[in-house]
């Protein structure tokens, strides 16, 4: 009997014209000898931003406590690593291509913040991440946050100094982008629980499974490719609230086929080769079935977000460790891959403020986390997934994803981003809304793929607005 396949649909792009021109430029490589030399001679190397992304890692492990965050100057395509004092990890660093600038604070510092900000002002419907481009904590506050709340913040923001964080308000309500669309459906007591498949995995025993929000593992056991289908699969481990928000869901047929890979629609797909580490400043896509594609900066990292918890009134569902970007998303959007057009598997939408037409900001499970936390690894279950593991080894979380130049085994242990809908699921998960781009790669792929058809499945993307092409 022919294997049943299951792929990720993140949408697709036939609209946008460029979709031809993805694949080239995606996979294309770069000639490195002109930046080598300019390494060489201690002077800024242009790079990618997958490269950037490497760079970053190794300096973050060669400098130690000097280093104190780094970020990607698109306009220049270079790497600005912040440092805290000088000497020769330093000029370590200049030599290896990197533009170091001198700061004040230090990731100790700016970590030492963050957690007074979660001790004394853990509010729902705040926010904060670490932006090294101002060697910072930026705190947000959405519409939610008013009068004794308000000065609660903004007073514990003062207590840090004007020289370690900045408060700022931001348009709308930090939520998770639960709505409908095309969706992985599990049926439980008082209704229907839709969320989104994230990144096809191969588990830590060599059985096939994908990622998705750590929430949607919590709300329900056992998924299906369509609404009233029987389940196909069923969560392995779910972590949410807390440090992150994924989950790992198990096929339950092992034979079924998970390519790593990404449907870019018009006949298209992007292989997913690596997980990467996020860097502030480095050009993202993300997909997803209500908005289509769209494209932002990555504005933060280890970001914290307080929402207003689903199961309690007065409660607050923290999650910590995400991506913060400017990339715009709106409910239905929820567990749509973000990713670079390299091929690299950065983050899964988690939940944010505003939308499409006036903008907002969206967080991020980072991809390297979930994949470390699980045991899983990027790959087609099984088939080459491990390959090339020890690249990188002895890098530690520094350098989980980081090496993904080698190939796709780079991932081991690094990191796929939970793909599933944020935090909270609860309320409106249960009433059905709530889907993310990817869904349809597995509805319908029974019957199809039962009679040997090897076609993708599209997901719902509708308006998508940004091209892949020519972009960093």
């Amino acid at each position: 009997m022919p294997k049943r396949k299951a792929a990720i649909a993140v949408g697709g792009v036939a609209a946008l014209g460029a979709a031809a021109l993805l694949l080239p430029n995606a996979m294309a490589s770069q000639d490195n000898s002109q930046d080598q030399g300019a390494a060489a001679a201690g002077t800024a190397r242009t790079l990618k931003t997958t490269d950037a992304s490497t760079l970053a890692a190794q300096l973050k492990q060669s400098l130690g406590g000097q280093f104190a965050g780094a970020y990607y100057d698109s306009a220049k395509k270079q790497l600005v690593v912040n440092a805290v004092g000088d000497g020769a990890a330093v000029a370590r660093a200049k030599s290896a291509g990197a533009v170091v600038r001198q700061v004040e604070n230090s990731t100790a510092d700016l970590r030492s913040a963050a957690q007074t900000l979660r001790t004394k002002a853990a509010i729902p419907g705040t926010a904060w991440a670490v932006d090294p481009r101002t060697n910072k904590v930026i705190v947000s506050a959405d519409s939610t946050v008013t009068g004794a709340e308000w000065d609660r913040l903004e007073s514990t923001v003062d207590g840090l100094g004007s020289g370690t964080a900045t408060l700022k308000k931001t348009g709308g309500t930090f939520k998770t982008f639960v709505s409908g669309g095309d969706a992985i459906f599990s049926q439980v007591q008082g209704g229907n629980v839709r969320c989104s498949l994230g990144f096809n995995v191969t588990a830590a025993d060599g059985s096939p499974a994908f990622l998705t929000a750590g929430h949607c593992g919590v709300a329900a056991k056992q998924w299906s490719d369509s609404e009233t289908g029987q389940p196909i699969a069923t969560v392995d481990q779910a972590t949410f609230p807390g440090e992150g928000d994924f989950s790992l869901v198990k096929y339950d047929d092992p034979a079924t086929q998970a390519p790593s890979e990404v449907n870019a629609g018009n006949g298209q797909t992007v292989a997913i080769t690596q997980a990467a580490e996020a860097t502030v400043g480095s050009t993202v896509f993300r997909m997803g079935s209500t908005t289509g594609l769209h494209d932002g900066q990555v504005t933060g990292l280890d970001a914290t977000v307080n929402f207003q918890s689903e199961t309690d009134p007065n409660g607050v569902d923290t999650v910590t460790g995400l991506i913060q970007t400017d990339v715009c998303a709106e409910p239905g959007d929820s567990g749509g891959s973000l990713f670079t057009q390299e091929g690299a598997a950065i983050g899964l939408t988690s939940g944010g403020s505003g939308d499409c037409t006036s903008g907002g900001e969206t967080f991020f499970q980072p991809v390297t986390a979930a994949l470390a936390a699980t045991g899983a690894t990027l790959g087609d279950a099984g088939a080459g997934a491990g390959a090339g593991a020890g690249a990188g080894a002895g890098a530690g979380d520094d350098q989980a994803g980081a090496g993904g130049e080698a190939g796709a085994g780079d991932q081991a242990g690094a990191g796929d981003q939970a793909g599933g809908d944020q935090a909270g699921a609860g309320a409106d998960d249960q009433a059905g809304a709530g889907a993310g781009a990817g869904a349809d790669d597995q509805a319908g792929a029974g019957a199809a793929e039962e009679k040997g058809t090897k076609h993708h499945h599209r997901g719902g993307q509708r308006g998508g607005t940004s091209s892949l092409t020519g972009s960093n």
